[in-house]
């Protein structure tokens, strides 16, 4: 379809951590397993740091259970079992406990409706999140990037994304919160951009001078896009 905003558009992509739910929404409630495991935490959030500085691994799980294991000085069986069992495992059973943020569904509803194929692109595996607050039904590609082999902003993602939707990357909307990554690299493979961030930044006017459009909440977004 043609947007006035965005020109022809072909696909919308959206990230899920940030994007699709607020963080507050998770952070609030994984605050005491965070402190339980504050050493893991550090030292995992380092690890994930120096794997975006690399474009591609053969075998992601390994490289980072590899990494992370080095940084908490324990092998790297047991770095992978606690990054199973504190992230992937631990953290699946708090999304069913909060909602998508308010207009996302209905905005890819709409989307689908007007035949503009929808896809998810996440660091983290999209099954953690379930149906994914009922979004899972209407996407077209759902691709979880440690799958692929690498983090965003690695280019990698980003081709495997286009290769996946089969539409050129000028006719890609992708949505995301994070600029580094959601922004700054989606428009280096030659989409578009669209960055939502909190109200907080919205009320002291925060705005992208890379995004094609930055928003906070997805009636801003729907209304621009279908306008």
């Amino acid at each position: 379809m043609y947007s006035k905003k965005f020109g022809e558009i072909k696909a919308v992509a959206f990230d899920i951590d940030g994007t699709l739910y607020k963080d507050f929404d998770l952070n609030i409630r994984v605050f005491p397993q965070v402190l339980s495991h504050a050493i893991f935490y550090i030292n995992y959030g380092r690890a994930r740091k120096m794997l975006r500085k690399l474009d591609y691994y053969q075998d992601f799980g390994k490289a980072q259970a590899e990494l992370t294991g080095k940084l908490l000085h324990c092998s790297t069986q047991s770095a992978e079992k606690k990054i199973n069992s504190i992230i992937y495992e631990g953290l699946k059973k708090y999304f069913p406990r909060f909602n998508a943020c308010k207009g996302a569904l209905e905005f890819i509803q709409k989307l689908k409706a007007a035949n503009v194929k929808v896809a998810l692109l996440s660091d983290f595996p999209p099954e953690q999140k379930g149906d994914i607050w009922g979004i899972k039904p209407y996407c077209d590609v759902i691709l979880g990037s440690e799958q692929i082999g690498a983090l965003k902003p690695s280019p990698v993602v980003f081709s495997k994304l286009v290769e996946e939707l089969g539409v050129p990357a000028e006719t890609i909307l992708y949505v995301g919160n994070n600029h580094k990554y959601d922004v700054i690299g989606p428009k280096k493979a030659g989409m578009k951009a669209a960055w939502i961030i909190s109200n907080l930044k919205a009320i002291f006017g925060k705005k992208s001078s890379v995004a094609d459009f930055t928003f906070s909440k997805y009636k801003q977004l729907d209304k621009i896009f279908f306008e």
